[in-house]
């Protein structure tokens, strides 16, 4: 079995949640069990020890890829940098608001998370519209770094986002992508 195809195998597919329709997929199990969850993690890990993709910061996502993002950081030997919903950090910070389909939401990053000149791994578990990661993309680029790739679990491309954030230049890499919502 290749390795997309065994991650995919953990993942939970929860009918109507959080609403009618929504095919809600759910990585906690990929998390659960040690051997899944280190053969998420390497597959991360081997294709960004490669120097041309090597970060010098990681940047993770609230809340699922502080999981991820904080892992490859620590097997990579560089440093991890969290991207929190608004009101969780305490050091000054910049701001980012995005559209969600209802409403908005704001993301912060301290001000001293990375320099001018960093190269940043964005990670997150789902890339869905791609709104959450298009906004770390602009915090980090607003303190001057350059965002090298954005990476999840999952994709969800009909629901846009990752043509969106391609269309704006960011690459991507997921391991698994499902059709629907």
């Amino acid at each position: 079995m290749d390795t997309a195809a065994y991650l995919r195998s953990h993942i939970r597919t929860v009918p109507d949640w959080p609403a009618p329709g929504v095919q809600f997929r759910d990585i906690t199990p990929l998390l659960q069990d040690p051997k899944v969850f280190r053969v998420l993690i390497d597959t991360f890990v081997h294709r960004y020890m490669d120097r041309d993709k090597r970060p010098d910061v990681v940047a993770g996502l609230d809340a699922r890829g502080f999981i991820i993002g904080s892992v490859v950081a620590y097997e990579l030997g560089v440093g991890f940098v969290p991207i929190r919903k608004k009101g969780k950090l305490p050091f000054t910070t910049v701001e980012e608001t995005y559209e969600l389909e209802y409403g908005s939401a704001t993301v912060e990053l301290h001000t001293d998370a990375v320099k001018p000149g960093d190269r940043v791994l964005l990670i997150d578990d789902l890339i869905a519209t791609g709104g959450t990661m298009m906004a770390g993309k602009k915090l980090l680029e607003k303190l001057g770094a350059t965002v090298t790739e954005g990476a999840a679990i999952v994709a969800l491309p009909e629901l846009g986002g990752v043509q969106r954030l391609q269309a704006a230049g960011l690459p991507l890499f997921t391991l698994v992508s499902f059709d629907g919502h």
